[in-house]
């Protein structure tokens, strides 16, 4: 199946000047696909999408889809905290190139389990292509319960996968261990992916995938093989470059993982800031000893 590996929630990177840099976003998808990922994932969180305008977000959406040429199966952001606007948004997008849609429990309203329950109801019902839930409960105020999230598995078909951002894996443990059989649990946090992967977990929609594709979706193979040592081989070799990316927020220290590689500038948009010298040192220091 498409969605089982390693997915990468691609940055979208910018210029010096803050303009969206092409070229690096060229270099970024084929240092990915080379690198071996099985899916990429485009306009999430970590695309900055918040600070995008429209124009720009059908910009990237384009040229990802036109430099991809079909090479992975390709999944889309589309969510939010307005449930009629989510809908006509999925109407009026042509997602005949996508394998499946990303969409984030609803944010700052705090929806009841209820709520949460009818707004991918609504979803569901008007989607061609099938549906990633996002539970983020860091950037959402609210957290889907396991019970929410299997009853939408099982009601509704085209609700294939969830993204589970959580951070707690005994919910991550129980959700594996209760869901529909063909109903797939993705790590959203890079140093969870391994372990969840290894309970029966599908994999990762990995932030630093992109920057270390070959090691990345190795590790998560070798998870989804069973095969512990040579995942936690890898998982225990870059486990301080997970930790230091997410160190003043994401996507700041994945840029600057990225500019390391020479892939792409440091550019975020406010009001996010770029990573400090301090942190783009240590991560530059950490690759150099690793994979110079």
């Amino acid at each position: 199946m498409a969605l089982i590996g390693t997915g990468v929630a691609l940055v979208t990177p910018f210029d010096n000047d803050g303009q969206i840099d092409f070229d690096a976003l060229k270099k970024l998808i084929n240092h990915v696909t080379d690198g071996g990922v099985e899916y990429l994932v485009v306009m999430g969180t970590t695309a900055e999408s918040a600070t995008l305008t429209k124009e720009e977000k059908e910009q990237v959406v384009n040229f990802i889809v036109e430099e991809n040429n079909g090479r992975l199966p390709l999944v889309i952001g589309i969510g939010g905290n307005n449930t009629r606007a989510v809908v006509e948004k999925i109407k009026s997008t042509d997602l005949s190139k996508f394998e499946a849609i990303l969409s984030v429990s609803p944010y700052y309203n705090k929806p009841s389990q209820e709520g949460i329950y009818q707004h991918f109801a609504a979803i569901a019902d008007v989607c061609p292509v099938d549906i990633i839930m996002y539970n983020v409960p860091g950037r959402t105020s609210s957290n889907m319960s396991n019970e929410t999230v299997i009853k939408l598995a099982e009601d509704f078909d085209n609700i294939v996968a969830i993204k589970d951002a959580t951070g707690d894996i005994f919910q991550g443990m129980r959700l594996i261990m209760n869901k529909p059989e063909n109903f797939l649990v993705i790590s959203g946090d890079d140093a969870l992916a391994v372990p969840l992967t290894l309970l029966g977990g599908s994999g990762v929609i990995s932030v630093i995938g992109q920057a270390l594709p070959v090691d990345f979706s190795e590790m998560v193979r070798m998870a989804l093989q069973g095969k512990v040592q040579e995942a936690n081989d890898i998982h225990f070799k870059v486990l301080d470059l997970i930790e230091y990316i997410f160190e003043e927020g994401n996507p700041a220290g994945i840029k600057a993982m990225l500019k390391s590689f020479n892939i792409c500038h440091n550019t975020v948009r406010l009001p996010l800031i770029s990573a400090s010298n301090s942190l783009s040192d240590k991560i530059s220091s950490r690759i150099n000893r690793l994979y110079s």
